[in-house]
């Protein structure tokens, strides 16, 4: 092992116990509160050939996402329902961890939480986006990129995916004989709500909002919670600890609460968009 990479392996050892003496003494590294979010910025109309696009910044994560419509043939049992798709990259640029290449498990499964909150929420009326019920519908395709890796990547990109959908603009289409024909106009995305996923970490005993890569580094289990006006939506649990039941509806409230706030955040960053 060379001299330069053994001192990186004491200093990360370091800081890993740095920060659980800290979480002890119910403090992060960083200063925050265990139920606080880093700041969160909000850029739409970033991607201009884009159907609608979103920068967003949590802390020092970025991700990048971009809507680009479509059309093709619904899914099989979804014949009367338009498609919506959602992937993600984590640029090579983004973390000494990341590699070019095919998605590894953990990016596929960062698209998947993703689609899923959008998903389940029935962000997008679907029913209206078809052309010829069992033959033809628009599909929506947001493709999302993290151009930096620091902890949370669920969240930054969740934002950054509900963000451009709420800018969004799709093309009006009309039939003409079997020809699929662009009117030149363009109509809203047909959103119904706003769902918001928050993230949370078990290090121990202390359940930390919104972790840092060297968080995630040290935790025993994670949870997605998505919620929208309505109510919750979406879950999923990560990493091999385990929640109690306490502590599962604890990290829901701070899921609704913390929702309720990034939701604002989201609404009042897409109003001009008229959604």
């Amino acid at each position: 092992m060379s001299t330069s990479k053994r001192s990186t392996i004491i200093v990360e050892h370091l800081r890993k116990q740095q920060m659980l003496e800290a979480i002890a003494r119910g403090k992060r590294l960083d200063g925050r509160a265990f139920d606080e979010q880093r700041p969160l910025e909000i850029e739409t109309d970033v991607i201009k050939k884009a159907n609608g696009s979103a920068r967003v910044k949590l802390g020092n994560t970025e991700v990048i996402a971009g809507v680009k419509v479509e059309t093709g043939e619904p899914f099989e049992g979804l014949e009367n329902k338009g498609a919506l798709i959602v992937s993600a990259e984590v640029l090579p640029v983004a973390s000494p961890h990341a590699e070019p290449g095919p998605p590894d498990e953990e990016v596929i499964e960062l698209a998947r939480v993703v689609d899923r909150g959008v998903r389940e929420s029935e962000m997008v009326d679907l029913d209206k986006l078809v052309l010829v019920p069992g033959k033809i519908v628009y599909t929506i395709f947001v493709d999302c990129s993290v151009i930096n890796a620091d902890g949370n990547l669920f969240d930054a990109t969740s934002y950054a995916t509900v963000a451009a959908i709420l800018t969004a603009k799709i093309p009006v289409l009309e039939m003409q004989g079997d020809k699929v024909v662009d009117t030149g106009k363009t109509m809203p995305m047909p959103v119904t709500t706003v769902p918001v996923s928050i993230t949370q970490v078990k290090i121990g005993d202390a359940i930390l909002v919104d972790p840092v890569s060297e968080e995630e580094g040290a935790m025993d289990a994670r949870i997605t919670i998505s919620t929208t006006e309505e109510g919750f939506c979406a879950l999923q649990k990560g990493y091999t600890g385990s929640f109690t039941i306490e502590e599962i509806k604890k990290a829901a409230e701070t899921a609704r609460i913390k929702g309720e706030q990034v939701r604002a955040k989201l609404k009042e960053a897409t109003t001009k968009y008229g959604q």
